[in-house]
C-alpha cells in the first residue's frame, strides 16, 4: 500500500480521478478544492477533457490511467461501467485507495473480482451510491426500524449518459442499495417488467420484491419520463416516512394512542426541515476520511456487490411490458 501523502507532506492524501466526464469533472472540482488532499491528476481518453479539466485545477493530464500509478494514494474511477474492472484493476493491485461509482461492474462476476481485489489488497474500496449521503436517507436510517411496504419512484427525463447500462443498473440500483439498508430480511420473491425504449436497453421498469419477512418493496425507474421525480415512501407499524430525494425533507405521519379504548388512533403530521447536504461533496469527503483513518466506508465493496447482485437478479426474471 502506497504511504500516504509521499512526497507531499504526511498530512496530504494525492488523489487522481479517471474519467472527467460529466460527473467525473466534479469529483476533481471537489477533490481541488478539499483541505488535506492534493489533486495530483485527472485521466480520459480524450486528450482535449483530460487537458481542460487539469487547466482548470492545476494537476496533470494523462490519456492513460496508468499513468497515474506510483503518483496516487488514492483514486476516483468515473469512467463507463463497461470499462470499471480494466481500469480498476491496475490501481488495485498497486495498493490504490478507490471511489468506484456505481455499479461495482456489469455482471456480479466482474464486481466480486474486483471486490476480492480490494479485499486482498487491504483498500479502502468505496462504492458510490450517492444517494447514502442524501440527508433525508441518513434521516431515514436513523428512524426506519422494521418496514412492512416500500414504495419508490425514480424517474428522470432522458440524457444521453449511462446508455451502455440499463435503467436497474443506472438508476434502480439506488433504490435497491437503500430498501436493502433498511429492510431487516433476505429477498425471497421477484417480479420484473420492463422495456426499452429509446436506447437498446431497458429504459423503463417496474419491479416488486418480496422479503422473507412478509415485507414487500415496489421500485419504479425511468429514464424516459418528461420530468424528474424521486421519491421514497415507506410504512411501519404506526409510522409512515414519505422522502422527496431533491428536496431532502422529510415527512413523518404517527399514530398516538387512542384517548379511550373505544377510539382509534390519533394521526399526527409534521415535516422534518432537514440541513440539505450536497451528497457528492459529502460522499468524497467520507471516502477521504476512511483513507485517512483506515476505516470502513459507508458503502463497502460488499454492500455494492448485493446491490449488483440484486439488480442482475432482477434482469434475470424481466418480462417485457
Amino acid at each position: 500500500m502506497a504511504e500516504l501523502g509521499a512526497g507531499h507532506g504526511a498530512a496530504n492524501i494525492r488523489v487522481g480521478v479517471v474519467g472527467v466526464g460529466y460527473l467525473g469533472k466534479f469529483h476533481a472540482k471537489i477533490y481541488a478544492n478539499m483541505e488535506g488532499v492534493d489533486l495530483v491528476g485527472v485521466a480520459d481518453n480524450n486528450a482535449q477533457t483530460a487537458q481542460h479539466i487539469a487547466a482548470q485545477y492545476g494537476c496533470q493530464a494523462y490519456t492513460d490511467s496508468n499513468d497515474l500509478l506510483g503518483k496516487v494514494d488514492a483514486v476516483s474511477i468515473v469512467v463507463p461501467t463497461v470499462y470499471h474492472l480494466k481500469i480498476a484493476q491496475p490501481f488495485l493491485k498497486a495498493g490504490v485507495h478507490m471511489l468506484m461509482e456505481k455499479p461495482v461492474a456489469p455482471s456480479y462476476e466482474e464486481s466480486l473480482q474486483l471486490v476480492e481485489l480490494a479485499e486482498k489488497a487491504n483498500v479502502v474500496f468505496q462504492v458510490g451510491h450517492l444517494e447514502r449521503f442524501n440527508a433525508g436517507v441518513m434521516a431515514l436510517a436513523d428512524r426506519v426500524k422494521n418496514p412492512r411496504f416500500i414504495e419508490a419512484h425514480r424517474l428522470s427525463p432522458f440524457v444521453a449518459r449511462a446508455t451502455d447500462v440499463d435503467v436497474i443498473t443506472d438508476l434502480m440500483i439506488h433504490d435497491i442499495d437503500i430498501i436493502l439498508s433498511l429492510m431487516n430480511s433476505e429477498i425471497d420473491q421477484i417480479n420484473a417488467a420492463g422495456t426499452p425504449v429509446i436506447t437498446n436497453h431497458i429504459d423503463i421498469a417496474n419491479v416488486r420484491l418480496g422479503f422473507k419477512n412478509g415485507a414487500v418493496a415496489n421500485v419504479t425507474a425511468s429514464r424516459v419520463s418528461t420530468k424528474r421525480y424521486r421519491r421514497i415512501r415507506i410504512f411501519e407499524q404506526q409510522h409512515y416516512y414519505g422522502l422527496n430525494y431533491d428536496d431532502q425533507q422529510l415527512e413523518i405521519a404517527s399514530a398516538l394512542p387512542p384517548k379511550d379504548e373505544e377510539g382509534w388512533p390519533e394521526i399526527t403530521t409534521e415535516t422534518i426541515h432537514l440541513e440539505p447536504c450536497l451528497p457528492l461533496d459529502a460522499e468524497l469527503a467520507a471516502f477521504i476520511d476512511s483513507v485517512r483513518t483506515n476505516t470502513p466506508p459507508l458503502v463497502t465493496g460488499r454492500v455494492g456487490l448485493e446491490a449488483v447482485r440484486v439488480a442482475n437478479i432482477i434482469k434475470e426474471n424481466m418480462s417485457a411490458l
